[in-house]
């Protein structure tokens, strides 16, 4: 090991994370998290008098816009927020909002500060939060798949992206275990789409009348739709084994785990309920056009 390394690394120490740039720092990084960012100051000449000025530096970001229009990947530019800093040693604390490019009304906003040294533009830079709150975006279908407990299951995901595993792994075990009941109707919905036996429909209608989480799963393990199965396996059975266990067994870090494995598996299972409805709302639609066509 060089002494460079040695510095940098005392005692076999954890090194100090590599310089990002402002761009992926306000893109990826988690709140409360201290980075070191490069070039986070700009420096700016004034053509009239020949003087210089700095500010913080507002790149284009690459985010989620959640609107009806863009649902998707979209550009967000810089729109307002106190960008002033100083060419010498400066702290500020600030809030910064992007828009998104595209259908001009979605917005960022973040809650920064900002620490940069003389004769520097890069520095350490901290989120104390960000509005809509960090993380992957979770899908509208769930949100309204959960309805009542949408609250529930949006303070777990902000238990999530602070690293809050117990407060995480309790609020989803609860919206799950809450719209038992609603899940299940979506999958019956399925189920009838695509014309599942009467044994299977019988089967969920019965679950949803058992009060007993586990066994309602018990009930239902043979008739779940197979187009709603992931990687092979009973999305149902996969929550369960996810969320079944008790708290006092486990540290706050394999609660994490837990909660972030519960919340993919959810996400994923609304993703497989929406696609289902609307393979077959677009196959109707098709067979209704095509017999049309013939009979014209």
């Amino acid at each position: 090991m060089s002494e460079s390394d040695n510095r940098a690394n005392p005692n076999g120490a954890t090194p100090e994370p590599e310089p990002i740039e402002f761009a992926e720092f306000l893109e990826s990084a988690p709140p409360s998290a201290l980075r070191p960012v490069k070039e986070v100051r700009i420096v700016h000449m004034r053509p009239a008098n020949n003087t210089y000025y700095a500010e913080i530096y507002t790149p284009e970001l690459f985010l989620h816009c959640a609107s009806d229009v863009c649902n998707g990947q979209r550009y967000f530019r810089y729109t307002q927020g106190d960008k002033s800093l100083g060419m010498g040693v400066d702290t500020r604390q600030t809030f910064l909002t992007f828009t998104c490019d595209n259908c001009k009304k979605n917005q960022k906003t973040f809650a920064l500060r900002i620490r940069v040294p003389r004769d520097d533009n890069s520095g350490l830079c901290m989120k104390f939060g960000e509005w809509p709150p960090f993380g992957p975006p979770t899908p509208a279908r769930l949100i309204r798949m959960f309805g009542k407990d949408r609250d529930t299951y949006l303070k777990g995901r902000r238990c999530e992206n602070q690293n809050l595993g117990i407060g995480a792994f309790t609020y989803y075990r609860r919206v799950v275990e809450n719209q038992k009941n609603q899940i299940l109707d979506e999958i019956i919905r399925v189920s009838h789409k695509i014309g599942a036996s009467a044994e299977m429909l019988k089967a969920l209608e019965d679950a949803k009348r058992e009060n007993q989480f586990s066994k309602a799963l018990e009930m239902v393990k043979d008739a779940i739709p197979p187009g709603l199965f992931i990687n092979g396996h009973n999305p149902l059975t996969l929550l369960h084994s996810a969320l079944s266990d008790g708290l006092h067994e486990r540290t706050d870090e394999q609660c994490l785990e837990l909660a972030h494995d519960a919340r993919v598996v959810l996400v994923e299972l609304a993703e497989r309920l929406g696609q289902a409805l609307k393979d077959e709302a677009e196959l109707n639609t098709a067979v209704t056009r095509l017999m049309k066509a013939r009979d014209a």
